[in-house]
């Protein structure tokens, strides 16, 4: 009986110790189980800001889901489900040897014209992507926007421009011919990125750099030529003056010589219009009445008609 009734004793003694390491570990699994749901409770919600589009990709199966999410709040698997977020604002990407614009690096496009001289370009491009065709872009990339402009459309640009430069002699693209190679050249390269989602809204050359000799070359050239025609527009000028001397000369002339010809034909029909009766009548209009004392033998100018035979 003592011995009973002794490990009876013992085992009410170690009964609430046993549950109060279960209740002990009852506490520390659930305390685990919060903390691991505060930890995972930011990544079970993702925020995709504005001007954004979320490319939802599936680590699991590796899959990119083809419809993009929007901007704001949206939930997730935390560690099976990652999130890439693309631009569809109006971006712009600087091409230039400083490295205050676009990059730190030197990011100029450097090409080759038809005679083979070298060309160095800063250029820039705007472009918006369609949110629609964001999934296929990340799937054909696997990268984020900057690495991609960085990279494949820089490259397009560059094809692009050495597809129009080398073309054309170095001098044209430098002057008369660069807005037209800009034109051409944003009509490439649209052409290259739109199947990938890419909208070109500008294209702009904003310097282009040659050797010094090649440029030396190019304004000797440019100087003579516009001597050349500041002495051709100098001898239009002299031209078109000559002409309108000798225009004024035969229009003067032919004035001399229809003033000259008015006059003798108003000659002519004066001397038409003078007979003898006009001038007798002429005299009569100014004659006093009177008769000259001393005739001197003289014959009157003026003759008095005489009497009528009775």
């Amino acid at each position: 009986m003592p011995s009973t009734m002794s490990d009876r004793l013992g085992s009410m003694q170690f009964d609430p110790s046993s549950e109060g390491r279960s209740k002990l570990k009852r506490i520390i699994f659930g305390a685990m189980i919060l903390v691991a749901a505060l930890f995972l409770l930011p990544s079970t919600f993702t925020y995709i800001n504005p001007g954004h589009v979320g490319i939802v990709i599936h680590r699991a199966g590796g899959g990119v889901d083809p419809h993009p999410l929007g901007p704001g709040v949206h939930t997730r698997v935390p560690f099976a489900t990652g999130i890439e977020e693309y631009p569809v604002f109006l971006k712009t990407v600087v091409l230039t040897r400083s490295s205050g614009e676009g990059s730190a690096s030197n990011d100029e496009i450097n090409v080759n014209s038809v005679e083979g001289q070298p060309l160095s370009l800063d250029v820039s491009l705007s472009f918006e992507l369609d949110p629609a065709q964001t999934p296929k872009l990340y799937s054909t990339f696997r990268t984020d926007i900057d690495q991609i402009t960085h990279g494949f459309v820089k490259q397009a640009i560059r094809q692009s421009l050495q597809e129009v430069v080398g073309t054309e002699p170095i001098a044209d693209i430098i002057g008369p011919k660069k807005a037209e190679a800009t034109n051409r050249a944003r009509a490439l390269i649209s052409q290259r990125l739109q199947p990938y989602g890419f909208e070109v809204k500008q294209f702009t050359i904003n310097e282009l750099r040659a050797p010094p000799a090649v440029m030396e070359a190019i304004n000797q050239k440019n100087v003579m030529q516009q001597q050349a025609l500041t002495a051709q527009n100098e001898l239009q000028k002299n031209t078109f003056q000559a002409q309108g001397d000798s225009i004024k000369a035969a229009g003067r002339a032919k004035a001399i010589m229809a003033e000259a010809e008015a006059q003798a034909r108003a000659n002519q029909l004066l001397s038409q219009s003078i007979t003898p009766n006009l001038v007798q009548y002429e005299l009569t209009k100014k004659w006093n009445g009177q008769m000259p004392q001393v005739t001197g033998g003289a014959t009157p100018l003026l003759q008095l008609p005489t009497g009528a035979k009775p």
